[in-house]
């Protein structure tokens, strides 16, 4: 389960998806969120799935990889989808001892389930086509007009990035501690949901202990390097729009802007 955790992995390819600026893809998929958030009738997630599936085909990511990803929070997902269903007022349809899923209830459970789907999979098409220093320069430079205000722009775009960065790490380094607990006669699988959270205890100590050790291992490389910050900093690669840049940002704006008036 926790391998399937695709969020701050980087899926290498050739592909047009690949090529582009990280600022297009930060920027496009934060349109396409608004987006998804905009539309109320179901038909509009049609419409999501085809554009959504394009830039997947268009990625080279293979749809397993991608969906493997929404395991981790399937359960979340079928929470937020019964309470929905079952907690909506409105014309009952069906009924059973004192529960009662009304029409309104699936219509907003089913809004439920694409939007928590499709976030997931455009939040993992960033990561997977971004590598790590490309996204913290695309944030960086995001965020430099707020500069001026003396914002930490690159304090936070780097901060954000290691995060993501060491998702995948941290993913790895529990499941090791898993299989060595259950080799020594951990449970994590078995009891209530109460002693599920008190088994997890002997994965989390050792967890949180490797993850403050490498954090300060990560530091004093940093130190080592004489990192003081974004002042003065010089980048190898200058990053720059270019045709297939302005094509796909005025795609997502004419999206953005078609979902409003028709969706």
């Amino acid at each position: 389960m926790l391998r399937d955790i695709t969020i701050g992995q980087h899926y290498p390819a050739d592909s047009i998806i690949h090529r582009l600026d990280p600022r297009t893809k930060l920027i496009g998929s934060f349109l396409m969120i608004v987006a998804l958030f905009l539309i109320t009738p179901l038909i509009g997630y049609g419409v999501v799935l085809v554009v959504l599936s394009t830039v997947i085909l268009l990625s080279k990511v293979p749809v397993k990889f991608i969906l493997k990803g929404l395991k981790p929070i399937l359960f979340f997902i079928v929470i937020a989808v019964s309470i929905n269903m079952f907690l909506t007022p409105g014309r009952v349809v069906f009924s059973f001892w004192i529960f009662e899923i009304t029409a309104e209830g699936i219509d907003r459970a089913l809004m439920t389930f694409f939007r928590f789907t499709f976030l997931i999979v455009t939040s993992s098409l960033v990561t997977l086509t971004t590598s790590p220093m490309a996204l913290t320069d695309g944030i960086e430079r995001l965020l430099t007009p707020l500069k001026k205000i003396k914002f930490p722009a690159h304090e936070l775009a780097m901060m954000m990035t290691i995060a993501l960065r060491f998702i995948p790490t941290l993913i790895e380094e529990a499941d090791k501690i898993m299989k060595a607990q259950m080799a020594r006669g951990a449970d994590f699988e078995s009891g209530n949901i109460f002693k599920r959270a008190k088994n997890m205890i002997p994965l989390l100590v050792p967890l949180f202990i490797s993850a403050f050790r490498r954090a300060d291992e990560l530091a004093m490389a940093m130190e080592a390097r004489c990192y003081r910050g974004g002042e003065g900093r010089t980048r190898l690669n200058v990053l720059k729009f270019n045709s297939s840049d302005y094509m796909a940002l005025c795609l997502s704006v004419i999206y953005l802007v078609l979902v409003i008036i028709y969706l």
